[in-house]
């Protein structure tokens, strides 16, 4: 029993570091700040659901993917980083808030940011994806793999309150207030795609000079 309350804890850390609910709430604040609450929540809810699927997915099939495409963690940390930045530079021109989104069309922007980039890279990025397939290697009995998808289930619940909360802080700010924190976390968003692409990019420079040098 100790080692699975451990082995939780481990992952429960892990997952809600890299994460970071409350480092997702400015995108999803900037993103949904003309949607109604209603939805708000449906976007919170379908990206929540997206990423918790991919992480599954990921843990119990992840490094046969991985291996059957040729793709490394390294080269998904480097694309994160692109996106990240793109993300970004919209955000401090204030441009990720539309000034006014049509009724029929609510619904298909609302599923294309719920999986995109909301879902995936911001909450379940590389980080994520690579934890889940790490920790999934790490349960080697039945009670830990249940342990691990449990805390992916619990860090997502978490998330979704976050961002349903954020909804209301969205509405205390107005778009004047919402524009200012786009611009301020459009700093912050543009500083992590750097460091995803440096720590993304270093690996891959390092085992390209190898190569060379062994020729």
């Amino acid at each position: 029993m100790d080692e699975l309350i451990k082995f939780g804890l481990v992952c429960l850390t892990t997952y809600f570091t890299i994460i970071n609910p409350f480092g997702v709430m400015p995108v999803f604040m900037t993103m949904t700040a003309d949607l109604s609450d209603a939805d708000r929540t449906a976007t919170a809810r379908k990206a929540l659901i997206t990423a918790f699927i991919t992480m599954v997915a990921f843990a119990f099939s992840g490094q046969l993917l991985f291996k059957f495409f040729g793709i490394s963690a390294d080269a998904f940390r480097v694309v994160g980083g692109i996106i990240f930045f793109m993300m970004g530079y919209d955000m401090l021109q204030a441009r990720l808030i539309r000034t006014k989104i049509a009724e029929e069309s609510v619904k298909s922007y609302v599923t294309d940011i719920s999986i995109t980039p909301l879902a995936i890279p911001m909450i379940c990025g590389p980080g994520a994806i690579t934890n889940s397939i790490v920790m999934m290697q790490d349960a080697t009995t039945f009670d830990k793999k249940a342990v691990l998808i449990g805390v992916m289930f619990a860090i997502c619940l978490i998330t979704f309150i976050v961002l349903w909360a954020s909804s209301k802080l969205s509405k205390m700010l107005g778009e004047v207030g919402n524009k200012i924190l786009m611009r301020l976390m459009g700093l912050i968003v543009m500083v992590v795609a750097v460091e995803f692409f440096r720590s993304g990019l270093k690996p891959i420079v390092i085992d390209i000079i190898k190569a060379a040098m062994e020729n």
